[in-house]
């Protein structure tokens, strides 16, 4: 059996029951200092061999001295199912915490074996599988760990949801950023009330995205925004991977790729094509979404699947 046979055949044994929401854009962006502690300022101490390098004090204030600032309504986000950081217990809060726990081990295990194992994609085969709405539950739930900090990228540059599914509204991000070397990161830069979590939006829209993506530009900006600190994970809400080529560009840079399944619609043959495109990936989790009840594997009411990997760990 083939590799991507094996990765396919885990929608029948696994299942993680997660329903994606509908939102709408409820609130504006300000330039007040934030009200959270700024990224990275008090980073722990990493074991010897740490891969990402330590930034000078004026690249931190260039990140985070004037930053875009925006207030998350977290109430709004209770009701659509989406993880806060406080509120009562929540059955997606207890999933995304094991969905988390093997991405975080690959980015900051002291071995370190996998290639930019801190820059981390979220994709799905086709529109509709609630990629998006995983990956803001994801990058939540990171931003949640005591020592970490997220910078969520909406790369979906061509249908982007990041922003309407945070009640935030900007024009800037991360076209913007890799046309214009000389923009600084603050203009476009979005940090949350949310601790720990910071928002780089798609920016404006561009038909020759794909190129922009695959230029020497975004590898560089890549490199500049993994290496600013030593805590920092990367999560990149792309494209489904067969509807556009954007996302099979983004993934040549990424340690680590999330794949969103529907259980109810995404078809076998889409999911091994869509594999097919990312094998190259050092490890692949799946995720699969909306799936009925007696897929439950879950001791305890529900059920859940991530952490099937291959490529290197093959």
């Amino acid at each position: 059996m083939s590799i991507i046979e094996k990765a396919a055949s885990k929608l029948e044994q696994r299942a993680t029951v997660i329903a994606s929401p509908e939102a709408t854009v409820t609130a504006d962006l300000t330039r007040e200092p934030p009200a959270v502690p700024p990224e990275g300022a008090q980073a722990p101490l990493l074991p010897s061999g740490n891969p990402f390098p330590e930034v000078s004090a004026e690249q931190k204030t260039a990140e985070t001295g004037t930053a875009l600032f925006a207030k998350i309504d977290l109430e709004r986000l209770r009701n659509l199912n989406i993880v806060t950081p406080v509120g009562e217990y929540s059955l997606t809060a207890e999933e995304f915490r094991m969905i988390k726990r093997p991405l975080l081990n690959n980015a900051f295990s002291g071995e370190k074996k996998l290639k930019n194992s801190n820059l981390i994609m979220v994709t799905s085969a086709l529109p509709g599988d609630g990629k998006s709405f995983c990956a803001l539950n994801l990058a939540i739930s990171i931003a949640m760990e005591m020592d970490r900090t997220v910078l969520l990228v909406d790369a979906d540059v061509s249908k982007p949801g990041q922003l309407k599914l945070l009640g935030i509204q900007a024009e800037l991000g991360l076209l913007d950023l890799i046309q214009n070397p000389e923009l600084p990161l603050s203009e476009v830069l979005i940090k949350t009330s949310i601790a720990n979590l910071t928002l780089l939006p798609a920016g404006k829209p561009t038909r020759n995205a794909t190129e922009l993506l695959a230029s020497e530009a975004m590898a560089h900006l890549l490199d500049d925004l993994a290496g600013r600190y030593p805590d920092r994970l990367i999560l990149f809400d792309s494209p489904p991977l067969l509807v556009t080529t954007e996302s099979s560009v983004l993934s040549t840079h990424m340690g680590q790729v999330v794949m969103v399944v529907d259980a109810a619609s995404t078809t076998q043959p889409a999911l091994k094509s869509a594999l097919t495109l990312i094998q190259h990936c050092g490890y692949v989790g799946l995720i699969i979404n909306r799936a009925s009840p007696h897929l439950s594997l879950g001791t305890y009411g529900y059920g859940y699947s991530y952490g099937y990997g291959y490529g290197q760990q093959a």
